[in-house]
Formats: structure tokens, sequence, C-alpha cells
């Protein structure tokens, strides 16, 4: 039985933007991940519009499962036009939303792309001998799975006025995935929970 969404059936299906074998793409930046949780790899290549700073074209290739084919298929359509620090804050939940969702267990393959995605733009910046201004100083990541940092727990604590840890991985999904998390990521939520109460 199919348990995936219609958005995830047809990126499956008919992946957009893949880089078939023997297809020519001169690239301005090219990314390259894997996964050590489900053994997938993912090589993306963008075109810049160096003027506009926008990715004007985006193509990709996989040894993954259906989620993964279908994230980046989704992804890569999502970043035509987006400017190169747009294209850098996508996380994969943003991804997830336009996919009309992906079954928890699946979730962790939705990294790919936008790992991918940033290691092409940081890529195109070492080509270019542009310094990489997207790159700020370093956030702590808590849910691997979902590249979810301590400051975007805090941020959706606060601004989704958050009280109770389920209600945080409704939002959030995370530790959803491998589980791996969700003992930092409850004390991290503690932590922000009674700054939240205190600030009240």
């Amino acid at each position: 039985m199919w348990v995936y969404s219609d958005e995830v059936k047809e990126n499956f299906t008919n992946p957009k933007n893949i880089l078939n074998d023997g297809e020519e793409f001169v690239e301005d930046g090219r990314g390259e991940t894997g996964s050590s949780v489900c053994g997938d790899m993912m090589v993306m290549f963008i075109k810049v519009d160096k003027e506009k700073n926008i990715i004007k074209d985006c193509k990709w290739k996989t040894y993954g499962c259906a989620s993964a084919i279908a994230s980046t298929s989704m992804l890569s359509e999502m970043v035509k036009g987006m400017t190169l620090e747009e294209a850098y804050k996508i996380k994969p939940l943003d991804v997830i939303k336009e996919l009309n969702g992906l079954p928890n267990h699946k979730i962790h393959c939705s990294v790919l792309g936008d790992q991918s995605l940033r290691a092409a733009i940081d890529d195109y910046f070492k080509r270019n001998n542009i310094p990489n201004y997207l790159k700020v100083e370093k956030d702590k990541i808590i849910c691997e799975c979902l590249n979810i940092s301590k400051s975007d727990i805090k941020k959706t604590v606060f601004k989704d006025n958050i009280n109770t840890f389920e209600e945080l991985q409704d939002v959030t999904k995370i530790s959803t995935s491998c589980g791996k998390c969700e003992q930092e990521a409850r004390a991290v939520f503690e932590e922000f929970l009674l700054e939240k109460e205190e600030n009240k």
C-alpha cells in the first residue's frame, strides 16, 4: 500500500531536474553529501545568475530511496529563481511541507538535498573567490536528521507559544525520525520554556 502523498508519488515517479547520464550541464557550483543513516548519496549542481545573485538552474543525481528522490526533485524546483541567501536557508521541513508530508521513519532522507545545495553554494563562492557571507557562526545542531538547531527550537518556543515537548514535535518534527536527539532536545526545550516563563 502506497503510504506517501500524491506530491511524493509525482516527484518520485517523474523526478524533476535529474541529471541523466550523458547529459551536459556546466555548473557554477557542485555539492555532494551522503547519509550514514540510510546510505544514500546525493550530488547537486547549480547555475547562478551572477548579476542577480539567483539560482537560475539546478540539477542533481542520487543513489537513494523514494523519499530522497522525491525530496530532491521538489527542492530542485523550489530553488529556481531564489537568491543564494534564500536557498541557503532552506531546511528539510520546508521541503517536507511542499511534499505534503513524509512518513516519520523517512524524514531523515530529506536532508540530503538541502545539505548538497548548501555545499554547491559554498563551492560557487569558492570557485569565484567570493567571501562566503552566508556562513555564519555555527549554531548547535540538535536534530541532525532535520537539521534543527538550538536557535530554531528557541524561535519556535517563543514565536508559536509552545508549552509542551509534544507541541514542539508537532511543529518541527524534531526527534521523530531516528530519535537519538530526544534527550538533548527535551533538555534544550525545557531551558527555553523556563526562559519564556521568566519573561512573562
